[in-house]
Parts: structure tokens; C-alpha cells; sequence
């Protein structure tokens, strides 16, 4: 019993420090490969950002194309309303105009809500 167990503390013991020195030369790789890394990526880290002619748009435009937007949407959502309330009240055959008007309605709301949130929301240039 006495040999079986020193035998298991020197196992114990050998593989702890080999354990130790491995993990001490891939920590040294790992350094190695991170500054390396580094070098390769520094150009296109440091590099300056240039905004193109489509993204600089001054915030006077960005109102006044979100404006148009939303007068159109309204024009939409009042049409919209008015074939729904011909074909509840007075019977007529509208059901296909009603969805398309419906359709582009609600494309228009959501591309008027995506548009207010990537120029104004959270950030400002």
C-alpha cells in the first residue's frame, strides 16, 4: 500500500511540473503571437476614417428627407382609411387596393423608423 501511494505522489509530482512548464512556453507563444498580430493590424487600426458623400449628409437634409417620409406616410395611412371605410360602409369592391395601400403603408413606417434610428439614435456626427 506504502509503494502505491508513493508512487502516485511521484506521478502527482511529475506531472505538475510538466504541466507548469508547458503551460509557461504557450503562454510565452500566446505574447508572441498577440504582438505579432498587433504589428499586422496596426496600418488598418491607425488608419483614418474618411466618411463618403452619402453617409456626410448634413442634419438639415436628414430632417427634411424624414419629413417627406412622413408626410407621405400620412397621405398612406389616410388613404388607407378611406378605401376601408368605402368597402365597411358602403360595400364596395376594394379589397386589393385596401391591402396594397395597407402594404406600402406599413413598408414606409418601418423604413421611416429605421431611417430616424440610424441618423439620429444614439449617436450624432
Amino acid at each position: 500500500m506504502k509503494l502505491l501511494s508513493k508512487i502516485s505522489m511521484l506521478f502527482v509530482l511529475l506531472t505538475t511540473v510538466m504541466l507548469s512548464s508547458v503551460s509557461t512556453s504557450v503562454f510565452a507563444a500566446d505574447e508572441a503571437d498577440v504582438n505579432s498580430a498587433h504589428s499586422v493590424l496596426a496600418p488598418f487600426i491607425e488608419k483614418e476614417i474618411v466618411l463618403g458623400e452619402a453617409v456626410a449628409i448634413e442634419n438639415e437634409q436628414k430632417h427634411q428627407i424624414l419629413f417627406y417620409m412622413g408626410v407621405l406616410l400620412l397621405l398612406l395611412i389616410v388613404t388607407t382609411a378611406v378605401i376601408g371605410l368605402q368597402m365597411a360602409l358602403f360595400g364596395k369592391k376594394l379589397f386589393v387596393p385596401h391591402m396594397i395601400c395597407a402594404g406600402f403603408t406599413v413598408f414606409l413606417a418601418f423604413a421611416h423608423a429605421v431611417t430616424a434610428i440610424v441618423w439620429f439614435f444614439p449617436f450624432t456626427l
